[in-house]
């Protein structure tokens, strides 16, 4: 079957309120505007205004009214246009829905999906351009998703809406117009695992979300120039599934980490220092990392294109690790 990225999220969304009438979409313009990315488009006319509720201009608010769902037994999906705007809601998300079933002794579970666009790329501006995924990823009690992939946009929604703790989805923006096959009966997928795309033996490259597809552009120029790259989509940022990362690097002995991220403090450092700790031996050379300028995000075309991560960073890191071991 032939669909969008954007098209895959919403028959997700249409399947899980299909199966479940617990199940309710809420955030700003998901309604009658059919959602700022248009992945919500015609689910107003479907399942009508108590199921896909339009909110005030209000993070904090219309998140907490989720948590308070969540804990009166629905299965809300919030959406939150992009991921900047999740900061407003910092205290609902961090210490509310990650921490009540710790506070609450295992009494109350916050089983909320919230969505949002994250990433750069697309000349918004330094403001409308983060990636901070790896921020979140930092916080005990939350379940942090990129999918990357149409089969992953159309499976893991229903997935996390059986999670019983809040999971958070983070769908980047440059995604949404992607196009592509997936199976007619395609549905819930696993989101526990790591995803190997691509088999190599020359060194693992490992990462998520939007810059998915240039790693598997960087991996095909490089088997031209006979390096054979092994591709790893992390698909989820926590829990990480580090099996996969330290199987594929006790094989290849060189790593390299793309991450849409700033580098000081991102998950690519953490995957580096994973990596460092339980596969040092079997490295031959250090680990690279490919990540965004630490500057926001310029919005000229040319100056965002450079401080982003691209194909040929992602090669000339590959080329030096394939180097350096010799």
């Amino acid at each position: 079957m032939k669909t969008t990225y954007r098209e895959a999220m919403r028959a997700a969304l249409r399947d899980a309120m299909q199966r479940d009438d617990r199940v309710f979409l809420m955030g700003e313009d998901v309604g009658r505007y059919g959602g700022s990315f248009a992945v919500s488009l015609g689910l107003l006319e479907e399942f009508g205004p108590e199921r896909i509720r339009d909110t005030p201009l209000s993070e904090s608010g219309f998140v907490g009214a989720g948590i308070g769902a969540a804990l009166g037994g629905m299965r809300p999906i919030v959406e939150i246009m992009t991921v900047n705007f999740s900061l407003l809601a910092l205290d609902q998300i961090i210490n509310n829905a990650a921490t009540l079933l710790h506070m609450s002794g295992g009494q109350f579970n916050v089983p909320i999906v919230i969505r949002m666009t994250t990433g750069a790329g697309r000349q918004l501006g330094a403001q409308h351009s983060h990636s901070l995924e790896g921020w979140y990823a930092h916080i005990p009690g939350l379940r942090i998703l990129a999918p990357a992939t149409l089969a992953d946009a159309r499976g893991m929604l229903w997935t996390s809406l059986q999670d019983p703790d809040p999971v958070l989805i983070f769908e980047h923006g440059s995604l949404y117009n992607v196009a592509g096959e997936i199976d007619d009966d395609a549905g819930a997928v696993d989101i526990a695992k790591a995803a190997v795309l691509r088999h190599g033996d020359a060194l693992t490259l490992i990462t998520y979300g939007g810059t998915l597809p240039m790693v598997l552009d960087a991996a095909e120029q490089l088997a031209g120039e006979g390096i054979e790259a092994e591709v790893i989509d992390l698909r989820s940022l926590r829990p990480l599934d580090e099996h996969t990362i330290l199987d594929s690097v006790a094989r290849t002995h060189r790593a390299e980490v793309v991450d849409e991220g700033w580098r000081s403090g991102s998950i690519s450092a953490e995957i580096t220092a994973r990596i460092a700790e339980k596969a040092f031996y079997d490295l031959d050379a250090p680990v690279e990392r490919v990540c965004s300028a630490e500057v926001p995000v310029p919005y000229a075309k040319h100056l965002e294109q450079a401080a982003l991560p691209s194909v040929e960073r992602i090669m000339a890191g590959a080329r030096r690790a394939v180097g350096a071991g010799g």
